[in-house]
């Protein structure tokens, strides 16, 4: 069986998308990295492609708002080529950067209808700075998220200045929970609630990503690229000496690998 394939887009401020290539080239896809103004100019390119990855970084400088200036770029210059994409049988990844292009188009949470009109949005964090820092999420089970199959409570890395998540009412926000739209949550070490610095930008009910209704769309403000392997956890010698005072294994791969190998396993 061919391996499905993942475009990477590319190009003005993204800084993540060799990480994200080698994400999904180690989960098994075919994975390259497009220009934006490539894709634009031939949007039937994506007719070749199972996966489209948005990674992160400062899209444009994050003028105006974090990816407001990528969003509007791809609605009004890809317009129905990504329609359609979005409306296959096909998955969607936005990462950080990605996240926030992905909710300003409207695509999060609302899928094509969404681009109607917007209902969420990821904002400057509750700290006023730059949050990088790693955090704990937990996976919420009631989700249909393809990515985040198989998951529990796990550590990833975060890197924004822009990611508190909010929605427009609490009639909104209960209807994502309901709909099990809400897939990632920053948690305290014991598994409570988390508050700062455990929920790095006062995100709404400590919301870190969600999906449309399909599951197949996923936004996330934590980087799972970058936790591929055991080795690039910043306590990863700590937990080393833990795991094998124990008796227990080394693991070699990171939890972040996980959500790249779900992408590519749902088209085998």
């Amino acid at each position: 069986m061919s391996r499905p394939r993942t475009l990477v887009l590319t190009g003005f401020g993204i800084n993540c998308d060799y990480e994200t290539e080698q994400a999904f080239e180690a989960a098994g896809s075919e994975a390259a990295r497009m220009h934006v103004n490539d894709l634009i100019e031939s949007p039937e390119r994506l007719e070749d492609f199972q996966i489209l990855a948005v990674p992160g970084g400062f899209s444009f400088g994050d003028d105006i708002a974090s990816g407001k200036v990528l969003a509007n770029k791809l609605r009004y210059r890809l317009g129905e080529s990504f329609l359609r994409f979005v409306d296959s049988d096909r998955l969607v990844l936005g990462i950080c950067n990605g996240f926030q292009v992905l909710v300003r188009l409207g695509v999060l949470p609302d899928g094509r209808a969404g681009m109607e009109r917007q209902r969420a949005s990821l904002t400057y964090n509750d700290s006023g700075r730059f949050e990088d820092r790693w955090v704990s999420l937990e996976t919420c089970k009631n989700s249909p998220c393809v990515f985040t199959r198989g998951l529990g409570r796990f550590d990833l890395p975060v890197r924004h200045g822009e990611g508190k998540f909010i929605v427009e009412s609490p009639e909104a926000l209960a209807g994502l929970e309901q709909n099990g739209q809400v897939v990632l949550r920053y948690v305290a070490p014991d598994g409570g609630p988390a508050e700062y610095p455990f929920n790095p930008n006062g995100a709404m009910d400590d919301i870190a990503g969600i999906t449309d209704v399909s599951g197949r769309i996923l936004g996330m403000m934590p980087h799972p690229e970058r936790y591929l392997y055991f080795c690039q956890r910043e306590d990863w010698t700590f937990q080393k000496e833990m795991l094998e005072r124990e008796g227990r294994e080394v693991p070699e791969y990171g939890e972040g690998l996980k959500i790249f190998q779900n992408a590519v396993e749902y088209f085998q």
